[in-house]
This record gives C-alpha cells, structure tokens and sequence, in this order.
C-alpha cells in the first residue's frame, strides 16, 4: 500500500477524507495550520483530529509542526482587508501546503494532498493550483460524491468540534 501525506485542518475535515484515503493508502496525517488565531482553538483542534483517529480506530500517525502563528501574520501582512478566498487564503494555503511538501520527498511518500478541498466554503481551483506549485502534491476535490456530507456525518457520530471559521482572525471577525 502507498504511503501518502495528508495535510489537516481539523478533524470534521479529515474525518471523510481519512476514511475515504485510508481504503486504499497507507496515511500519515499532518497538522500544520499556522492561521489560527489562538493557541487554545489550536489545541482545541489538534486533539479533536488525536480524538477522532483513535475513536475512529484508524491510528494512524499524526505529524505536528507547533504552533506558529506569526508566520501567518508576516505572510498575509497587507492583505488583512482581503475578502474570504481572496489573496489572503491563497497566501494561508501556499504557507500550509509548502511546509507539507517540505515533509514530502523526507519519508517515501507516494504523494501528499490536504482536507482543505472538503470545505465548501474553500476554493477549490484556488487550493489546487497552489498545490500544483509543490512537487508530490494531487489535485483532489474531496467534497464531490457527498464528501462534505459525509464529514458531517462523521463529526455527529462522533461528536467533534465543528468550528464555524476557518482558523484566521480574519475569517472569525466576518462571522
């Protein structure tokens, strides 16, 4: 079975994308969100993915970079007003999606790819041609074939938190 590389965001997210992968690859999850805006909703998420993958029985490892914030902040410096999908978001997944492919070629990965594309509320074209920019990445659109729905699903049956902004400050002040 291949080895890939899942960039997570949460665990409602990954929840579906976990499920459907893990058929047919061998996953290895990472967590590497530097848009969020504090440490206790990073936390809070981090343990909900830890919760979900044991109660969910997958086990499967989980890479954690820390908490890293102010590289968020630098990034998007100028683009604070930037509407949801905006240039910010494109700066947020390139900063996400390119420390996932600095763990890519370190581990005999086949690929690596990111729960991002599950969310309605993300672009996908936007997430994917980012990704396109990193060697190892695939393309995915998981929340075709009632992805989304499924993760829904997911995070009822099992209780997960389901945050209702994307992690930024931004995206929570237009709440």
């Amino acid at each position: 079975m291949e080895k890939i590389l899942l960039h997570c965001c949460c665990a409602p997210c990954t929840s579906y994308v976990l499920e459907f992968l893990s058929q047919d690859y061998d996953c290895t999850l990472f967590f590497y969100n530097p848009n969020i805006s504090t440490k206790i909703e990073y936390d809070k998420r981090l343990d909900e993915l830890f919760r979900y993958n044991k109660d969910a029985g997958f086990n499967v490892p989980i890479i954690e970079f820390g908490y890293e914030e102010n590289i968020f902040y630098n990034a998007v410096k100028g683009y604070e007003k930037e509407p949801e999908r905006g240039k910010r978001c494109e700066i947020c997944f390139r900063l996400r999606l390119s420390k996932t492919a600095e763990l890519f070629p370190k581990n005999d990965f086949a690929f690596f790819t990111t729960t991002l594309t599950v969310s309605p509320h993300k672009n996908v074209t936007q997430i994917n041609t980012v990704g396109a920019e990193f060697e190892g990445y695939r393309s995915s659109d998981f929340k075709k074939k009632n992805g989304y729905k499924r993760s829904i699903e997911l995070s009822k049956q099992y209780n997960l938190y389901r945050q209702n902004f994307c992690g930024c400050v931004f995206s929570q002040q237009n709440q």
